[in-house]
């Protein structure tokens, strides 16, 4: 018969033949390991933890201030640090920031359990390990990735892209390395925003979201007023600009056919280089 004590105090009465100084054994006459879980033998006080489940790496656009969240349950009157490990600088202690770069920032709410390090415009160059640390006794600490990135916009085909009138005006934009798909896509034509419901018609945009996100601006049956500059700008990415000229008739150009480029050169242009080229001689 064994008496134990649980963590709130109550007692408990433990049957047990043959026992021997270790209660988790199995016991001599064959019955199974008996297991305490550590709430009934008062070894529940684990000290500071960290909740992985919010304190996760991160992705930041450059320029865009950036946030390392620690969550650190149980912290009694223990300190938590940011520590950068590129050079294995203190960067705060609790309040305190311990760097000149003032872009750095500690933060807390009394009223939560999160420890914020603050990056105001982050560069690519911030990129890397940042550790949380608890000062216990030996000190705890948890690392996070923080990866800084720059989104690229582009648009195929660019910078100018040359079209027969009456054919189809295919822009893809294409938005890369974005910690999440711009929410929004705006496309302009000659600094004025297009109208998709304007009385010309036949002017319509498909965007595809995700990892990489594509915007796919249609104007069908190209007119001569539908050349100039067409510009794609997503709402977390830098614009992007593309030349459209609409040509009548043949010419040596480059020519867009169904979103693909190709050359042209009429028989009668590359003669009449030829011609020119034996006069000057």
């Amino acid at each position: 018969m064994a008496f134990l004590f649980g963590a709130m105090g109550v007692l408990a009465l433990v049957s047990c033949t043959g026992c021997t100084g270790n209660t988790n054994e199995g016991s001599t006459n064959g019955v199974g390991a008996m297991e305490y879980p550590d709430v009934e033998l008062g070894l529940a006080q684990r000290g500071p933890h960290f909740d992985l489940a919010y304190s996760r790496n991160v992705t930041a656009l450059v320029g865009k201030t950036a946030q390392l969240n620690c969550r650190v349950h149980d912290l009694g009157n223990r300190t938590v640090s940011w520590i950068r490990h590129r050079d294995i600088h203190l960067l705060t202690s609790g309040r305190m920031t311990y760097t000149s770069d003032q872009r750095f920032i500690s933060v807390h709410n009394p009223h939560t359990e999160d420890w914020i390090l603050k990056i105001r415009f982050p560069q690519r160059r911030d990129s890397g390990i940042y550790e949380c640390q608890v000062g216990t006794t030996p000190p705890i600490g948890h690392r996070m990735y923080l990866s800084v990135v720059e989104p690229l916009t582009t648009i195929l085909g660019g910078p100018e892209l040359f079209i027969n009138m009456g054919s189809t005006i295919n822009l893809t934009c294409v938005v890369q390395h974005s910690p999440e798909p711009p929410p929004a896509i705006r496309w302009t034509h000659n600094d004025e925003e297009i109208n998709y419901d304007s009385p010309r018609g036949g002017v319509s945009v498909i965007t595809e979201k995700g990892e990489t996100t594509t915007s796919h601006l249609l104007v069908q049956k190209a007119k001569a007023p539908d050349s100039g500059r067409y510009t794609c700008s997503p709402a977390n990415a830098n614009p992007r600009s593309v030349l459209v000229h609409v040509l009548s008739g043949e010419h040596p150009a480059a020519m867009q056919h169904g979103g693909q480029l190709r050359l042209q050169y009429p028989f009668s242009a590359a003669l009449l280089s030829v011609i020119v080229t034996l006069m000057g001689c």
